[in-house]
């Protein structure tokens, strides 16, 4: 599928159901754009571009049939991104909902990262493993240092769940504090 098709798709079920003319053209001089300045991240780009474009207007994810809750575990679009952020398309961790805002933990299935994540003493460490979750295809590890609150329109689907009362999610929410106070 294209990106022209897959933003159509993206706009399924939304109030501005209808791609205007224009569209054809603004996502192929875009790509032509990211061609020339960002010629390994063109794809990844042009999903993020789509999404801000279709869904930036939205308050939440719910104007567009989106619902989620802590410990889901979601696949969404983070936008474009500076050296050492998540950004692009990823999984993320939903630790709570608050005022139409989700606050995710990006996570990756990298085995380097998920390696390193077992060789550290998960006091001080940005990395954080949480297995393979049912729902999820690998082992994966979490990106604690990349937590952040996230408009719901960003997601995409619901893939997972780490119910909020087990032993897992609440030594990620234990370290997530440790984080955030500086340990």
């Amino acid at each position: 599928m294209g990106f022209l098709e897959e933003s159509r798709a993206l706009l399924k079920g939304t109030a501005n159901a209808a791609v205007p003319p224009e569209w054809g053209n603004y996502m192929r001089c875009r790509q032509a754009f990211y061609n020339r300045v960002l010629p390994g991240y063109v794809e990844q780009n042009m999903r993020s571009e789509a999404m801000w474009v279709l869904r930036g207007k939205c308050k939440s994810g719910s104007e567009i049939g989106i619902s989620v809750e802590a410990g889901d575990i979601c696949w969404m679009d983070y936008g474009q991104t500076f050296l050492n952020e998540m950004g692009y398309q990823h999984f993320g961790l939903v630790m709570s909902v608050f005022h139409k805002k989700a606050m995710v933990i990006p996570l990756t299935s990298n085995p380097q990262a998920y390696e390193k994540a077992g060789l550290m003493d998960s006091s001080g460490s940005h990395l954080f493993r949480i297995g393979q979750p049912e729902g999820l295809n690998k082992p994966s590890t979490l990106f604690l240092n990349d937590m952040r609150f996230i408009n719901t329109a960003r997601i995409l689907t619901v893939r997972a769940h780490i119910d909020p009362d087990s032993d897992l999610f609440r030594s990620i929410q234990a370290r997530m504090i440790e984080i955030l106070k500086g340990v």
